[in-house]
């Protein structure tokens, strides 16, 4: 039972994530939008859970078919403990990669759309992936990805990269908020309502990294105290990394890119932090940061508008990291026979696959959807802001 209750301990851990989220994207949204983020931060909590209980637990974790998708679990009746603790710290890391597209679309996205998103996020993109990189952890049969070597410990694609590519797909689009490149700041996103609230939010994920990394073990065992210690020096690094940058090029420490390298460092240690050293996971967690940073500016030099920073925090440090695996990980430790070229050839092909299934089939969707039922609020809205024109709230 000790391996029980680190399980639900840790997806409790988990869940305090989606508080961080709710704080770090409503932060760094302007007030007018702030309460509209909120609500939608709820809104996806709810939409990912119930879909995952519904069936994309099962098609993520049921029985494998010819490694594709999973059979069996769907509406999954809570009569085994142990399967039971491990549907809730799935659940939670659904909900994580779902909410990660609230903050890129922040301040021009309607939330019946934003919804839309959400259940193809929860209900179809992240289950099926996930079952490809993950499945065979909890009934018989492989997922083609794992079988063919990848390794992702916790998710640096399988969550958040997947996460970044539905976000990218989305403000594409969507297109930029008005005024975001007609204002002159040098580079610099428009800014935050309270970024302080915004800088606390960023510690809850890291308090909730804990779990995150900590319980992807399943059991309480020898591993658990280092992997949490690689995952909070790459996050430590990830601060540096964004300071330093931040510092060379604006010449003070913008407040968002200490911020946002936390994360990014945490997402890009994430998918080897059991089989990488101390050195290795600081190295991994500062590079996640140059990753961000680089991906932050080629953004903006595209003029795509990424509220918050999501994509290149999460997609960008979450495929750095997937490939640290094979540079810095622990070959025996791994132990599925690859050497490291083999190892780093898998790792690239689930970062293409990836890329392909949720940037190619969100964008496909919501080219078709946006036909018919418009993704963005119209200008007068936008203008006034989404908590007046779509919650009614002040």
């Amino acid at each position: 039972m000790i391996d029980v209750l680190w399980v639900v301990l840790c997806a409790g851990l988990v869940f305090n994530m989606q508080l961080g989220f709710l704080c770090l994207e409503s932060g760094l949204t302007r007030s007018k939008n702030a309460i509209n983020v909120a609500v939608k931060n709820m809104a996806d909590l709810s939409i990912a859970i119930i879909l995952y209980w519904l069936f994309g637990f099962g098609l993520m974790f049921g029985a494998s078919t010819a490694g594709w998708f999973g059979t069996g679990m769907s509406m999954l009746a809570f009569d085994d403990t142990w399967r039971s603790a491990f549907f809730l710290f799935q659940a939670m890391f659904c909900t994580t990669a779902a909410t990660i597209v609230s903050g890129a679309a922040a301040e021009r996205m309607r939330l019946s759309a934003y919804l839309v998103v959400t259940a193809i996020a929860a209900g179809l993109i992240y289950p099926l992936f996930g079952h490809w990189a993950w499945g065979g952890s909890l009934s018989e049969g492989q997922g083609w990805l794992v079988a063919r070597g990848f390794v992702d410990f916790a998710g640096s694609t399988v969550v958040h990269s997947v996460g970044g590519w539905i976000a990218l797909a989305v403000v594409l689009v969507l297109g930029p908020r008005q005024g975001r490149f007609d204002l002159d700041r040098n580079g610099r996103s428009l800014p935050g309502s309270n970024v302080p609230m915004a800088m606390l939010g960023a510690l809850l994920l890291l308090f909730g990294w804990f779990g995150f990394n900590g319980g992807s073990t399943f059991s309480f065992d020898d591993r658990v105290p280092a992997i949490i210690a690689n995952t909070v020096l790459g996050g430590m690094a990830g601060i540096c990394g964004g300071m330093l940058l931040s510092w060379l090029h604006w010449r003070h420490v913008d407040p968002v890119y200490p911020l946002n390298g936390l994360i990014a460092g945490m997402v890009a240690v994430t998918a080897g932090a059991h089989v990488v050293g101390p050195g290795a996971a600081l190295i991994i967690g500062f590079v996640g940061a140059l990753f961000m940073y680089l991906a932050d500016r080629l953004l903006f030099s595209w003029r795509i508008d990424d509220a918050v920073g999501a994509v290149p925090v999460h997609l960008a440090a979450g495929i750095w990291g997937t490939l640290a695996v094979a540079l810095f990980g622990d070959v025996q430790a791994i132990g599925n026979g690859l050497g490291r070229w083999e190892q780093l050839l898998v790792q690239a092909e689930g970062i293409l696959v990836a890329g392909l299934w949720a940037f190619g089939l969100t964008w496909l969707m919501l080219r078709l959807i946006n036909r018919w039922l418009p993704m963005r609020v119209d200008p007068e809205d936008e203008r006034v802001g989404l908590n007046v024109s779509e919650n009614g709230a002040r």
